[in-house]
């Protein structure tokens, strides 16, 4: 999202959660083991060979607002985006677990359409791990959903000198495709550092896992546990900008110089939906 400013997925487990013989099928009280006996499941989020250090799990009825803060305008974001952003229930809110971000078509600060921006910056912030969240996007000609990073010194030294990290881009006219990007001073826009994954289905009609894992010296992307895209220190142009704190977006934007913009078949509201982000470093 351009701006001018592995382990299997555990499912829903309950973190820590002792289960029931039920759960396991066992019905016989004769032959039913002790609650002692019956093994817990980890918590969902361990992963071998790494450590959780930072999580949001969407939980409760409000954002919180020690990890989450917002962008608000309607300015075009350097990419002649559509949408004002705003932080509305109207517009983002949690439900059920649940992240939902929602883009509407609605006369708005100038703009045709509202959506929402949310960011950690300021607030947290990392330099190395794995970072991945898992997220259902929408369907739609014009619909630009994004899970990405930028250097937390943008303010300082300003885009595109603070480096972003694009882990999850979609545009609507290629419903099967996710894009991974690299930006820096020295390859950005058209020579931005680009890659891409194309799978069977709309990554829309299903819950995705979008993941990187970044070091000092390399940068790889995966979409559910299997990688399709890196970029390392010895290989890029120019300057390395992957050294530093970088901050959490999660937005989604309509229209835009890339996707282009809605048209008659683009149905509003779009929705979309984040289950959780987790943050690891290495624990080896």
């Amino acid at each position: 999202m351009v701006s001018v400013l592995g382990s299997l997925m555990l499912g829903f487990s309950a973190c820590g959660a002792i289960k029931k013989p039920a759960d396991y099928g066992l019905t016989d009280p004769v032959n039913t083991p002790s609650i002692t006996d019956i093994p817990t499941l980890p918590p969902e989020w361990e992963r071998s060979g790494w450590k959780l250090i930072w999580q949001e799990e969407f939980e409760g009825s409000e954002i919180n607002l020690k990890n989450w803060t917002f962008d608000i305008g309607g300015d075009g974001w350097g990419n002649n985006e559509l949408e004002f952003y705003k932080r509305g229930p109207e517009n983002v809110r949690l439900i059920n677990g649940l992240l939902v971000i929602e883009a509407r078509a609605e006369s708005f600060g100038g703009r045709d359409f509202t959506s929402a921006r949310l960011k950690t910056q300021g607030l947290q912030s990392w330099t190395y791990g794995r970072f991945e969240s898992r997220i259902k996007i929408p369907a739609g000609q014009g619909v630009w959903p994004a899970f990405w990073m930028l250097g937390e010194d943008i303010a300082q030294i300003g885009w595109p000198d603070c480096g972003e990290i694009d882990i999850l881009e979609n545009i609507g006219k290629e419903p099967n495709r996710v894009h991974a990007s690299a930006h820096s001073k020295d390859y950005f826009a058209s020579h931005s550092l680009t890659g891409s994954m194309e799978i069977d289905t709309p990554l829309s009609e299903d819950f995705h896992i979008y993941a990187i894992e970044w070091d000092e010296n390399e940068i790889r992307w995966f979409l559910d546990e299997e990688e399709y895209f890196h970029i390392s220190k010895s290989e890029v142009p120019g300057g390395w900008a992957f050294n530093k704190p970088f901050f959490i977006i999660l937005n989604l934007a309509i229209g835009g110089n890339w996707p282009g913009a809605p048209d008659e078949t683009t149905i509003f509201p779009k929705q979309m939906l984040v289950d959780y982000v987790r943050v690891y470093q290495r624990s080896d």
